[in-house]
C-alpha cells in the first residue's frame, strides 16, 4: 500500500517510488498542501503548518483564530469566493446569482489500482498493486456541490495522477465556469518555470525562466493543445540542470484548450494551476449530473530534467499507450506527400512503394488527395470516397498491389474537417462547427466538423470504418489541421454553446475509441499539420505523433530535444526528406538527416525514384542499421547530453534497460576553423561494464565512457553527425 492515513492528525501520506506526498485535513475541514519532496520514512506527519496572523487584508477564516487565514493557507483545492485571493482550481455560478462556495471535508476512500476516468483518456494499471488510490470527498453545503478528488500514486514510478470529479447533489442548477483538475501551492518561489513553446513548423521549444510575483500562464484557447504550447509546465530549482536537483513536472492528458500556471503570491508562496482552459468554458450541471475533469500528471525527480523525463517516457509507453503497437516494433515508412503531394496516379504510387521495398521498407502510406475531388486543398474533406481518375482499379486493388511487393500499405485521413466544396457539406451544413449570423471563417479552405453532434460521430465512425475495412491497411495517419473559430453547435441550447468546445474532445475521444477498437491491427498515427495536437490524450487513442511538419534536420533537433521533454521516442515520427529541404530550404547531408529522423519512428517522405545509386545505397545502409537498433530507440532510456538551445552541438543517447546496449547521436550545426577538440561524456551506462563501440571494436569500461567520454572525431563541413553504437562485451 502506498498510501496511508493517520487518522489522528488527519494526514494522507502518498508515496511513489522516491517521493511523498502530503496532505492534511486541517482546521475547518480544509484540505491543506504541507509536503511534496523526498520520500519520507515514517507513514504519518506531524510537523504543524507555519500559521501567523497577517494584516486584515488577509481574512481569518475561523474568528477564533487570528493566524487561519485562507489566503495564506497552502491548499489542495481552492475554490473562489470567502477569502482566498489567489487563482481558484473551481469557480462556479450558482441559481441565486452568486459565485461563493465552501468546500469543507467528508471523508475519504483508498482503493487498490486506478480506476478509468469515463469518457477520458487516462493513464493505467496491468495489475492492481502496481498503484493505489486515494478519493477525498468534499461538500459545499448550501449549493449541495460535491467535489471527489482523485489521487493515484504509482508504486513503481515518482508520478502521481490528479483529476477532480464535481455532482451536483442539490435541487438547483449549477454552471461550472472553472475547473482545474490539480493544484499544488508550493511553500515558496525559489523556481524556474520551463516550458514547451513554438508555432507550426517550429513546435515545443524549451523555455525557461524565473518566477516572480504575479502569474505566469501559458494556455490554448484554439481548441486544441495546439502548436504554440503544450500542456505541460515544469518548475525547476534554482540548482537543478538536466542531470541534477530537483525538479516537478505537471502534464495534463487532455486535447483541447487548457491552462496550466504558476503564481507567486504576496507571501512568497507559488500556486500551480492545471486544467481545461476557463476561458469561453462553461459547464451546465443540472440536479443529479456530473462532471469528470481530465487527467493530470505530476512527476516529481532528484536528477534534474533527464529524471522526469525518464518517468514520464515511461509511464506514457507502458501506461498510457495502449494496444497492439505498444509494445511491437513500428515499422519503417516511406510517404509520399512531399515526392508528389496531390499530383500522382496508382503507378507512381507504386513506383516510389516498390523502390522503397528494395530499399528495405516497410510500409507505404499514401497521403492526401486519393479521395473525392482533391487535386488542392480546397475540396473534398469529408467525402471519404476514393478517386477514380487517379486510382482506377480502386483503394481495394492499390493496397493489395503494394501489399503484394511484400510492403504494408498505409493511408491518410482528415475526419474532423470538411470542405465548403464538398458533397458532405451541401447535404449538411449545419453539421460544422458554427454560429447563426457570423461569418464561417475558413482556415486552409476547410471548416470543422462538430464532433459535439452523434449524427456527425456516427458518419465519421461509418464513414471511416468503411474505407479502412475497404482495403488491407495497417497503419492511418489521422490528421487535424486547423484551429477553432465560431465555436458553437447548431443541436446545443443557449445555456450550453459554452460547453461546444469540451464536447467536442469529448466527442473525437469517443469517435476515436470505437475506430481503433474496431481496427486493433493498424497502427495510428495523429496529427495536427505536424505537432498541432501532440499531447498524452492523443497517446492514449494513437501510439504516435507526427512530430512536426518541418523536416528539416537542423530544425528538427530543437523540436525532437524540446518534444522529449515530456514525450517518449517511440511517440515521436521522424521522416528523411529530400533538399533543398521543403520547409527552410536548408540542404543537409543525408546522413546527417537519417540520424535524425532514427532518434523516433523512422521513415522517408520523399521521391525514392529520383535518387542516385550511392543515395539508395547509403538509405539502404541507414534502414539496415536502424533495423539493428530500432527497439533500442522504441523501449531504451532516453538521455539528453548536449542541448541545441545552447550551443552549436546536440547529443542524446539511448540505453537499453539492462544496460548491455547503447546508441548515442551527435550533431554538429555549423563548422568551426580550428575548432578545439572534444569529448562527449556519455550517461546511463553501468560503470562496471565493458562496452565495445561497434564502428571500430574498441573496448571502454563504462565509468570511463561516462566520466572521461569518447572523442568527438573532427567533422568537416556543416550539419555533420556522427553515430556510436556499443555492446557490453
Amino acid at each position: 500500500m502506498s498510501i496511508y492515513y493517520d487518522n489522528s492528525n488527519r494526514v494522507f501520506h502518498l508515496r511513489s517510488s522516491n517521493s511523498s506526498y502530503i496532505i492534511q485535513i486541517v482546521k475547518g475541514g480544509i484540505p491543506a498542501h504541507i509536503y511534496w519532496g523526498p520520500k519520507l520514512g515514517g507513514e504519518s506527519f506531524q510537523h504543524p503548518l507555519d500559521l501567523v496572523e497577517r494584516a486584515s487584508f488577509s481574512p481569518s477564516f475561523l474568528q477564533e483564530d487570528k493566524t487561519y487565514s485562507l489566503d495564506t493557507l497552502p491548499r489542495e483545492f481552492p475554490s473562489y469566493g470567502n477569502g482566498d485571493f489567489r487563482e481558484p482550481a473551481l469557480e462556479v455560478y450558482l441559481q441565486d446569482g452568486t459565485t461563493v462556495t465552501d468546500f469543507r471535508y467528508e471523508g475519504y476512500t483508498v482503493r487498490k489500482g486506478k480506476p478509468r476516468l469515463e469518457g477520458l483518456p487516462s493513464s493505467y494499471v496491468e495489475g492492481e498493486d502496481e498503484a493505489d488510490t486515494l478519493e477525498i470527498v468534499l461538500l459545499d453545503v448550501k449549493s449541495g456541490l460535491k467535489a471527489t478528488l482523485l489521487y493515484t500514486a504509482f508504486n513503481n514510478l515518482d508520478a502521481i495522477t490528479r483529476s477532480v470529479r464535481i455532482e451536483n447533489l442539490g435541487q438547483d442548477k449549477v454552471v461550472l465556469n472553472r475547473v482545474l483538475s490539480a493544484n499544488v501551492d508550493f511553500h515558496h518561489s525559489d523556481f524556474d518555470m520551463l516550458q514547451l513553446s513554438g508555432t507550426w513548423a517550429r513546435e515545443r521549444h524549451v523555455h525557461k525562466r524565473s518566477l516572480v510575483p504575479g502569474i505566469h500562464r501559458i494556455d490554448s484557447k484554439r481548441g486544441s493543445s495546439s502548436h504554440q504550447q503544450n500542456p505541460f509546465m515544469a518548475l525547476l530549482a534554482k540548482d537543478a540542470t538536466e542531470h541534477h536537483g530537483e525538479v516537478y513536472g505537471f502534464s495534463l492528458v487532455y486535447s483541447g484548450s487548457f491552462l496550466a500556471q504558476a503564481e507567486v503570491d504576496q507571501y512568497g508562496m507559488t500556486r500551480v494551476g492545471v486544467g481545461i482552459q476557463p476561458f469561453d468554458f462553461q459547464w451546465l450541471l443540472e440536479p443529479g449530473d456530473a462532471f469528470q475533469a481530465p487527467e493530470a500528471v505530476l512527476v516529481r525527480s532528484a536528477e534534474g530534467l533527464g529524471g522526469m523525463s525518464r518517468t514520464y517516457h515511461k509511464l506514457y509507453r507502458t501506461r498510457l499507450c495502449r494496444g497492439k503497437f505498444r509494445d511491437e516494433q513500428r515499422p519503417i515508412l516511406i510517404n509520399n506527400w512531399e515526392a508528389t503531394y496531390f499530383n500522382f496516379n496508382a503507378d507512381k504510387i507504386k513506383e516510389i512503394a516498390y523502390a522503397g521495398k528494395e530499399l528495405g521498407l516497410e510500409l507505404f502510406v499514401l497521403d492526401d488527395g486519393w479521395f473525392g475531388k482533391r487535386d488542392s486543398d480546397d475540396s473534398s474533406l469529408g467525402d471519404w470516397v476514393e478517386d477514380r481518375r487517379k486510382l482506377p482499379e480502386g483503394l481495394g486493388k492499390l493496397g493489395e498491389d503494394i501489399t503484394a511487393m511484400g510492403m504494408q500499405f498505409g493511408l491518410w485521413f482528415e475526419p474532423e474537417m470538411v470542405s465548403p466544396n464538398s458533397n458532405l457539406y451541401r447535404e449538411h451544413p449545419d453539421w460544422c462547427l458554427h454560429v447563426p449570423g457570423h461569418i464561417r471563417t475558413l482556415a486552409r479552405q476547410q471548416l470543422i466538423l462538430d464532433l459535439s453532434r452523434q449524427d456527425v460521430r456516427d458518419y465519421i465512425i461509418d464513414s471511416v470504418s468503411s474505407v479502412l475495412s475497404s482495403a488491407p491497411i495497417t497503419y492511418v495517419k489521422w490528421d487535424m489541421n486547423r484551429n477553432m473559430t465560431e465555436i458553437g453547435s447548431a443541436l446545443l441550447p443557449p445555456e450550453r454553446q459554452r460547453e461546444t468546445g469540451h464536447r467536442y474532445i469529448l466527442g473525437l475521444y469517443e469517435v476515436m475509441e470505437s475506430i481503433v477498437t474496431r481496427f486493433p491491427h493498424i497502427l495510428f498515427e495523429s496529427c495536427s499539420g505536424g505537432g498541432g495536437r501532440f499531447d498524452p490524450g492523443m497517446l492514449y487513442y494513437m501510439p504516435q505523433t507526427w512530430t512536426s511538419d518541418d523536416t528539416d534536420a537542423v530544425e528538427r533537433l530543437k523540436i525532437q530535444y524540446g518534444t522529449s521533454m515530456v514525450y517518449p521516442a517511440s511517440s515521436m515520427g521522424a521522416h528523411v526528406s529530400a533538399i533543398p529541404n521543403h520547409q527552410v530550404q536548408r540542404n543537409t547531408p543525408l546522413e546527417t538527416r537519417g540520424h535524425v529522423a532514427m532518434s523516433g519512428n523512422f521513415g522517408y517522405e520523399l521521391d525514392l525514384t529520383k535518387l542516385s545509386a550511392s543515395e539508395c545505397e547509403d538509405i539502404r545502409q541507414q534502414v539496415a542499421q536502424y533495423k539493428e537498433l530500432r527497439m533500442l530507440i522504441q523501449s531504451g532510456d532516453f538521455y539528453r547530453l548536449l542541448s541545441p538551445f545552447e550551443g552549436n552541438e546536440t547529443a542524446w543517447m539511448f540505453v537499453s534497460e539492462d544496460r548491455k546496449e547503447a546508441f548515442a547521436a551527435y550533431f554538429k550545426v555549423l563548422a568551426e576553423p580550428n575548432a578545439p577538440l572534444s569529448r562527449l561524456r556519455l550517461k546511463g551506462l553501468d560503470p562496471d561494464k565493458s562496452y565495445c563501440l561497434q564502428q571500430n571494436g574498441e573496448v571502454y569500461r563504462g565509468d570511463e565512457l561516462m566520466y572521461f567520454g569518447l572523442s568527438i572525431p573532427r567533422l568537416e563541413g556543416d550539419f555533420r553527425s556522427q553515430l556510436f553504437v556499443l555492446k557490453e562485451i
